[in-house]
Formats: structure tokens, sequence, C-alpha cells
């Protein structure tokens, strides 16, 4: 064989694995969004904006059948061609919810797909107590029917939280209702309140509620809303997961520079056209972390409060996996999007 035979071979077995590996890079990526809030606008974002593409993925991603069900009881009705089904949600090797539902459905619930959490974009207490009218401040809660979504959920531990701060006991001075999140929840008077995000408190005056508590005023360290990983394909696809982390970076820099890009979001994905509640909900926008670490003190108080006996088998550090966010903090990419 000839040197020059030998140099062709050589080059077509480099470029057909170039085009091999850059065809792996295309692959389709299923991210099923945990619920309808504006922790998922961000991956809303990234899609409308070409972000996921600059970094050469194709992503494929739905708001779950019961995030679009949960939320419709409050008025917010998700168009149904943006809703995955049960299979989708099944094989999604991303998902985008909470850390606190995310532990506890992986150690109470042998069906639970085991994953790891990489960022967190929600790592304080932000949501609100919204209640009926006829509650004027917080301790007109006591004795009272406090809604949160299910167990596990986000809600769920800051409402525990919440009592654990008041001196409270669930068992004799305030009742708590799962599946009670919702406006509709609260009409027929099946809750006194219930503990609802952004998208919830921001329409308390027009469902005739009231904003009664900002929970942010408690302090609460939450394993809120992030990027969690199907911890199998993570250690084969560790290249993407990056890649995908770097778009949310990317896309947490442009939500807080161009608001315009979120108005648009909430209007095409969750049907918000009103620009009274766009605002509000934009006012929270500026308040996540430009680096998302993962919320290891949230990861915590998820194991005090719901302290059983699986959840104590593992130690916090089996949650997460903060080698991605430092990476980009390290090299100086999250800063370079702030610093344009």
């Amino acid at each position: 064989m000839t040197a020059v035979l030998r140099f062709l071979l050589i080059l077509v077995a480099t470029a057909s694995a170039v085009v091999a590996s850059r065809a792996e890079d295309l692959t389709r990526i299923d991210v099923a969004l945990g619920d309808v809030s504006l922790n998922k606008v961000a991956f809303l974002v990234a899609a409308d904006n070409g972000i996921y593409a600059k970094y050469d993925l194709t992503i494929h991603q739905f708001i779950t059948k019961n995030a679009a069900s949960r939320i419709s009881r409050s008025g917010i009705n998700v168009p149904q061609s943006f809703i995955g089904t049960d299979e989708e949600d099944a094989r999604a090797p991303i998902s985008i919810g909470g850390g606190s539902p995310l532990i506890v459905s992986m150690t109470t619930d042998a069906r639970s797909t085991d994953r790891i959490i990489i960022a967190t974009t929600d790592s304080t207490a932000r949501f609100h107590i919204i209640a009926s009218k006829a509650l004027t401040s917080v301790d007109d809660l006591k004795g009272k029917r406090l809604g949160y979504s299910s167990y596990g959920s986000v809600s769920h531990l800051m409402a525990l939280a919440f009592l654990r701060q008041k001196g409270w006991s669930a068992d004799d001075d305030i009742s708590l209702m799962g599946e009670g999140m919702a406006y509709a929840a609260l009409k027929e008077g099946k809750v006194d309140a219930f503990i609802g995000s952004e998208i919830y408190y921001t329409m308390a005056d027009k469902n005739g509620a009231r904003d009664l508590v900002n929970l942010t005023d408690y302090n609460i360290p939450l394993a809120g809303s992030g990027i969690n990983v199907e911890r199998k394909w993570l250690a084969a696809n560790r290249d993407s997961v990056m890649r995908f982390v770097k778009a949310t970076v990317e896309a947490y820099a442009l939500m807080k520079s161009d608001e315009n890009v979120v108005r648009a979001a909430l209007a095409k994905w969750y049907g918000i056209h009103d620009t009274k509640q766009q605002d509000d909900m934009y006012a929270q926008v500026v308040a996540s972390p430009e680096k998302p670490y993962p919320a290891v003190d949230g990861i915590k108080l998820v194991k005090s409060l719901f302290n059983h006996r699986e959840l104590r088998r593992y130690e916090a550090e089996h949650f997460y996996d903060a080698s991605f966010v430092t990476e980009l903090d390290k090299s100086g990419f999250i800063d370079a999007l702030y610093n344009k």
C-alpha cells in the first residue's frame, strides 16, 4: 500500500468519525418540564432563540401531562401541542423540576427513575401563600387548611418548613392538604389557602384571593427547580449534558438582559398575555442565580423534613453533582455572559 493511499484511507476514516460524532451530537434529547412555572421559562427561551442549536443540541422538550392538568385547575391552559405523552415522560433522560420531589420519590417509590441534580435554578423559597379574602394575616392560617401540590413536592417542603418556623404542628395547628394547590380548590372551599409559585400569586387579584405571605421572608433554603439527569445516561453523555448546562446558563443571561424573550415565551407556551401578570413574573427573573450550583442546603433540608428510613441511608452528596457548574464557573464562561 502506497503512502498516498494510506493517507487517503486515514483521511476518510477521520472524516467518517467526525460525521459519526456530529450525528451523535445532534441526537434528539427528550427533556421533560415537570411543572408550569417561571422556572421552566429559561428552557423555553433556549428553544425559541436558537441557544440549543448554538450548542449543537436537538432538544425535544415538553410539559408533562400532570403539570398541564394541575395548572389548568387555576385557569392556565397549555397548548395541547406542547404537552408530552406518558411515554415521552418516562424515557426523557433530562427532567427540569424540583430537587425535593426528585429525592423524595427516589426514596419512597421503587418505580422512580434514578436521577441526579446537576444544577439548581431556584435555591431560595420564593413561593407565596395565597388565601381567601377572609384571612388577613399570617396568624389567621392557624386552624385552617393549607394546600400544596403533592407529597414531597417543593410546595409541600415549603409548607413543612413554614410550619417549623412558626412552631406549628400539622397534627394540631393546621391541616396540610395534598392536591390543594389550585384556585379551584380555594374557590370550592376545599382549602383556605395554598402555596403557589409566581404563576399563581400573580393571578390572586383576578381570582378574588389575597396574596397573603411571601415565603422569601422566611429564608427557606430550597432544593427547588433545576436540571435532573438520569444517572446511567449521564455517565455516557457528559459532553451533551455540559452543552445543555451551557445553554441553560446562557438562556438565563439572555432573559435578564431582554425581558421581551420572557414575555414571548409566557405568551406562546403558557398562554399568558396579560401585561401586568407578565410584569409581575418578570420581576422574579432577576432574582434567579447566575451560577446555578446544586442547592446543597436545600437538599439537607429535604433530608431533615422527610426523615424516613430510606432517605437516611444516603448522604446529601448522593443526590447532586456540582462538577458541571463548577467547571463553567472556574473557566469564566458564566462571568463572560454577564460582562459582555
